[in-house]
């Protein structure tokens, strides 16, 4: 901020009015607190630097504006390391993994999420079996990176504990490579936030085009391929069927948005024949009579 830089360098009003000028050693410490290489310093105007990949980015449907220096270094090294294991995975003769490209925004998002879940091995059950959201990220990021995608997370510049990644700049990106496809997920999110932005990244890996993205699970972005891979991220994380399937079989559930005491009165006036079921359904919710017997069974008037 413009206050911590003065507290850094009280002189710092004087040098921009042109009233005093800094030392070259004061200018190389200025451009370093900044992360500012030096040569700009001595440029007319500051140079336009943009985000070397698609910014897919928005905030409100307004698209973001300058990239700090944090997020470009951060997408500048991951290039990096892909062009470096690109080279390698063509050096020891690996075969190009096959699903890089293989959809596009015209596919359908349920066939698209059961294609990726397959090919990753990506269960729900055993999902369901995992203690702790930081055990679920960790078996996800080993899925994908058993398949061949490179993933990488952290929440700081790399190899810069003073320089954390903020969320709400961005959240992750995807570089597309037909040898080496790249996710990066930013680690200073929620553990649930960053499954979501892994599998939003996934959906651009696999349209094969690279993005940065501000993948949210409760975002409505305007731009038809960040639609597209929420909406397969979300099919991707929790199958549509399977939800329904929940809602319909944990019908215990449905008693805290309608009360215990309600729920118990209305099942037992429709077992003793003064409320018709179709009248009982309505009421609860529910939509078959396994769903109402299994309500009963939960409030303890039915055995």
């Amino acid at each position: 901020t413009a206050s911590a830089l003065e507290h850094k360098f009280p002189r710092l009003g004087a040098w921009e009015r042109g009233e005093r000028y800094p030392t070259l050693k004061q200018l190389e410490t200025f451009a370093k607190v900044t992360h500012t290489p030096v040569g700009f310093l001595f440029l007319q105007e500051p140079p336009q630097l943009d985000v070397p990949i698609p910014d897919l980015r928005t905030v409100d449907n307004v698209h973001l504006g300058r990239p700090s220096p944090d997020l470009l270094e951060t997408v500048y090294i991951c290039q990096q390391r892909q062009e470096w294991y690109r080279d390698y995975a063509r050096s020891v003769g690996d075969d190009p993994p096959g699903f890089v490209g293989s959809a596009a925004v015209t596919s359908d998002v349920e066939e698209t999420a059961a294609e990726i879940r397959n090919a990753l091995g990506f269960d729900v059950e055993e999902r369901r079996r995992i203690p702790t959201w930081t055990d679920a990220l960790r078996r996800f990021i080993e899925q994908a990176d058993s398949i061949g995608v490179l993933v990488m997370c952290s929440g700081i510049v790399p190899s810069n504990t003073r320089r954390r990644l903020d969320p709400d700049e961005f959240r992750g990106f995807a570089l597309a490579d037909d040898f080496a496809p790249l996710v990066f997920v930013g680690g200073a999110d929620t553990k649930a936030a960053q499954m979501f932005t892994l599998a939003h990244e996934l959906a651009h890996i696999w349209l094969g085009q690279s993005a940065l993205s501000d993948a949210q699970a409760l975002s409505a972005p305007d731009h038809r391929v960040e639609q597209w891979c929420n909406r397969v991220a979300a099919e991707l994380l929790v199958p549509l069927d399977v939800l329904r399937r929940e809602c319909e079989e944990v019908p215990g559930l449905k008693t805290v948005q309608i009360g215990k005491r309600f729920a118990r009165a209305l099942v037992v006036s429709t077992l003793e024949g003064r409320t018709l079921y179709r009248d009982a359904f309505r009421l609860l919710g529910l939509s078959n009579t396994g769903a109402f017997e299994e309500l009963g069974r939960s409030l303890g008037v039915l055995h």
